[in-house]
């Protein structure tokens, strides 16, 4: 006797395809950015040094008022966006449990009948991704706690020998917790991407691509990238009145 093991509505190949690429795509920016080619690094790893350079000026500033305020800046940053992804969490799996109201919409695009396991599962990698931006975003303030706490440790003297080690100290847990927090935008960004398999499988292969193209111009192909690059410490300067390309929306 032959029993028919499969679930009605079962994803097909192209929906697994498309999942694949989501996740792909996330993973392989995710790794580029964080390790561009030698000759072109991406605007986080430029900003790197700017963190360095920004913990050698504080060795010397009095008083340190300034530089405790962009911490300040930075930390409300991580908690807007840790904030936020907790309210899409909450609605999210408030969503799950309204999924027949989705099906209808889906009906009025003719989408056919979507069964509402389909759904939910389309809602959960959203989810996911939503989830996982805001662990890095808690994670990411956290650790520009962990830097103030550094920096109010560097001694007041620049020319105390310790001044000097403990600042870059505080620069590389700065650089931690820039790390994460980008890591985190990545996953809000692919979350919107992932919320392109609400409209199917080609839905889903646009959104990320769109998501992956918008990911590699900022970080790769900007003008905002120009400037940086421009001034970056330990990298060698554009010739003053070379023409930069304007790029909207940068």
């Amino acid at each position: 006797m032959h029993i028919d093991t499969s679930l009605p509505g079962a994803f097909t190949t192209a929906d697994l395809c498309a999942v694949a690429w989501l996740f792909l795509a996330w993973l392989g920016i995710g790794w580029v950015t964080e390790h561009p080619p030698k000759g072109r690094p991406s605007v986080s790893v430029l900003m790197n040094e700017y963190r360095r350079e920004w913990m050698r000026h504080f060795v010397a500033r009095d008083p340190r008022i300034f530089d405790g305020n962009i911490l300040t800046t930075l930390r409300e940053g991580t908690a807007f966006f840790a904030s936020a992804c907790l309210i899409a969490v909450g609605g999210g799996l408030a969503l799950i449990g309204k999924t027949d109201q989705l099906a209808g919409v889906a009906r009025q695009f003719d989408l056919g009948h979507v069964p509402a396991l389909k759904w939910e599962i389309k809602i959960v990698v959203v989810l996911f991704f939503v989830a996982n931006a805001l662990l890095r975003f808690v994670w990411s303030h956290r650790l520009f706690g962990y830097c103030a706490i550094m920096m109010a440790s560097v001694p007041n003297s620049a020319g105390d020998p310790r001044a000097l080690p403990a600042a870059l100290q505080a620069a590389e847990i700065n650089i931690t917790a820039a790390r994460s927090f980008n890591s985190g935008l990545r996953c809000v960004y692919f979350a919107l991407g992932a919320l392109g398999w609400l409209a199917g499988p080609l839905g889903l292969f646009l959104a990320t691509s769109y998501v992956l193209f918008i990911s590699w111009r900022r970080e790769f192909a900007s003008n905002s990238r120009r400037v940086i690059l421009h001034g970056a410490p330990g990298v060698a300067r554009v010739p003053p009145g070379e023409p930069q390309r304007q790029h909207p929306g940068d």
